[in-house]
């Protein structure tokens, strides 16, 4: 009965595929499964770049605007500044309201004026210094001009003359050429006191220093004053023109968006500020010309990429769907395969068809049961493999609990015995090694410890030295009194590995003599830094070998042995504190010795920690 059943079935799917009803379906399955997500989450995924990439192109040039117009409140803050002390001048003064009978008197009196020729020279942000005065006896010499009628008809010379505050304009001159340029200038009045002559001040800003400062790669940067007429720009071809041509009908005082710009669309920031005592406005555009093509070409690549992953995936389907009939046999051959109880068949077959679904259910059947299998046998190893390293890391503990201990009570032992055959010295050497070896033993792991242990502790190591080397080795140890060494911390075992490197490297060559000495004071300047020096009378360092010393400090390098301890003393210090604490390492030359200086922080404690 079971197998006429199962002829019944393939026989149903040999005709449903020759009628081609898989291949049919195949591609139903993937529209509905393939085509039509895909197509809404390319549409998030356009949607959401696009709307990410113009927000971070906006954020970067709302920034660099802000800067632009810091930029520019200080340049002109100082140029109001220099305007103040120019237009109070008295020898100007003095000068301005003199008659003068013959022009060499007036040429003189300039000449002999240093104060414009100072603010010129020294302040480059200013392009000129240029003094208008309605002096009759006036003639045109350096920077000084008569006041002509075109002058007088100025709109910026008329607003000069009828208020006393400094206002900016967009100054526009040309050259011999007819080559028009234009000025950001600060115009103000010059109040001649007891004279019946006006004079304006006029401070043009140099276009090529606002340009050096504000130059920033792939942004445009455009100043215009009250009138919308852009007086300064980063690109010539905007200069003269009203700031509406750049960015159309627009709110000035605050503006952020894409603007279509002679047929482009660029990405555009419009802010207003206000200058330093003036009743003028400054209108900063900032523009981003590459950023809506750079959106494009990005949206363009997604696309791109969305389109061929719907289209590969219809070929393959296409061509695979093909020879789906013969694999008829291939689902028969595999279900004989399963039920005699061997799981390895192949994954050949796909789809939404009767065909393709029993042989999914079968392959994930199969899959399921071996992966099955798989995990329970990983799992079991698993559990051995952490059951082992369990016990090899008790093993650790414990030898490293009981070989250091051992080796203590050995040593008091060895002790013991040498103070019974009253070998007093060494039964001190071995009790102060001893000591040595206990306070390791307790600060192992220890994250501080207070300063009259590590005093003690190097106290003991030096006396060591001091037994094997004698006279070679003499040490002083010296504390601030303001220093409580009881509440003081410090990283444990910091000091001794530079007492280490000063006997060893320091005192190497040293007959007799030689001395380490360790300082701990607090910082005069910052009494919340710990100072701690050693200093040995030693060989000392060159200054070639002293710089490589401080270059080794940085690089890790473990075949390097010599500068290993100061190494890690010195990453120990700024991974626990970072700046400003460190090592500093000083020596006068060869033959002068070496100290050592370690900057810490001044830790205070009511409790041990």
């Amino acid at each position: 009965m079971g197998n006429k059943k199962s002829e019944k079935k393939n026989t149903s799917l040999k005709k449903r595929i020759q009628k081609g009803g898989i291949k049919r379906q195949l591609y139903r399955v993937y529209i509905f499964a393939g085509v039509i997500p895909l197509t809404i989450i390319g549409i998030f995924l356009l949607i959401n770049t696009y709307s990410m990439f113009k927000s971070y192109n906006e954020e970067l040039l709302e920034s660099y605007n802000r800067r632009v117009a810091t930029t520019l409140f200080e340049i002109t803050t100082q140029t109001y500044n220099i305007s103040g002390k120019l237009a109070y001048d008295k020898d100007l003064w003095n000068l301005l309201s003199n008659n003068y009978s013959d022009e060499s008197d007036e040429e003189f009196m300039i000449d002999n004026l240093k104060v414009i020729d100072d603010y010129n020279y020294d302040y480059t942000a200013i392009d000129s210094i240029e003094i208008y005065c309605d002096n009759d006896t006036f003639k045109d010499y350096e920077n000084f001009f008569k006041v002509t009628d075109d002058i007088e008809e100025k709109s910026w010379y008329q607003k000069a003359i009828s208020q006393s505050s400094a206002f900016w304009v967009s100054m526009e001159t040309s050259d011999e050429n007819d080559n028009i340029s234009y000025n950001l200038s600060l115009v103000r009045k010059i109040p001649l006191v007891d004279s019946d002559y006006h004079a304006v001040l006029v401070m043009r800003l140099s276009s090529n220093y606002l340009n050096m400062r504000l130059l920033e790669e792939n942004y445009i940067s455009a100043i215009s004053v009250s009138n919308l007429e852009i007086a300064f720009c980063s690109e010539e071809k905007y200069l003269g023109i009203n700031m509406d041509d750049i960015a159309g009908d627009q709110d000035y005082t605050k503006f952020l968006g894409l603007v279509n710009v002679e047929g482009r669309t660029d990405l555009v920031c419009i802010t207003k500020l206000s200058p330093y005592h003036s009743d003028s406005e400054f209108y900063i555009c900032t523009i981003n010309e590459d950023a809506y093509m750079q959106i494009r070409k990005t949206l363009t690549i997604c696309m791109l990429i969305i389109i061929f992953s719907i289209l590969i995936p219809a070929i393959s389907i296409h061509f695979f769907s093909n020879y789906f009939a013969d694999r008829i046999k291939t689902l028969k051959n595999a279900l004989h395969k399963v039920s005699g109880g061997d799981y390895n068949i192949p994954d050949a077959l796909s789809g939404d068809d009767e065909v393709s679904e029993a042989f999914t259910d079968l392959v994930i059947a199969t899959k399921t049961m071996q992966e099955q299998k798989e995990k329970v046998y990983e799992s079991a190893l698993r559990e051995k493999e952490l059951e082992k390293q369990y016990e090899e890391t008790k093993f650790k503990v414990l030898a490293g609990q009981i070989n250091p201990h051992f080796l203590y009570n050995t040593l008091e032992t060895i002790r013991m015995k040498a103070f019974k055959a009253k070998d007093r010295e060494v039964a001190t050497a071995i009790k102060t090694l001893g000591k040595i070896l206990r306070y390791v033993l307790d600060n192992n792991g220890m994250k501080k410890t207070n300063l009259t242990g590590a005093l003690d502790y190097i106290s003991n190591y030096l006396s060591i030295q001091k037994l094997r080397f004698g006279d070679r080795i003499n040490y002083e140890i010296n504390v601030d009194d303001s220093i409580d060494k009881d509440r003081t911390y410090i990283l444990p075992l910091l000091i001794q590995p530079l007492i280490e490197n000063a006997i060893i490297h320091g005192l190497d060559e040293v007959e007799e003599n030689g001395k380490v000495t360790v300082n701990i004071t607090r910082d005069k300047g910052n009494e919340d830094i710990l100072i701690i020096d050693v200093i040995d009378n030693g060989c000392g360092i060159s200054k070639e070998n002293l710089e490589k010393l401080l270059e080794k400090l940085n690089i890790d390098n473990e075949d390097e042995k010599r500068s290993i301890g100061l190494k890690n003393v010195y990453k120990r210090v700024t991974m626990s504190y970072g700046e400003p604490f460190g090592m500093e390492i000083k020596s006068e030359g060869e033959g002068m010795g070496t100290s050592v200086r370690l900057l810490l922080p001044f830790d205070i404690y009511e409790h041990n920690v």
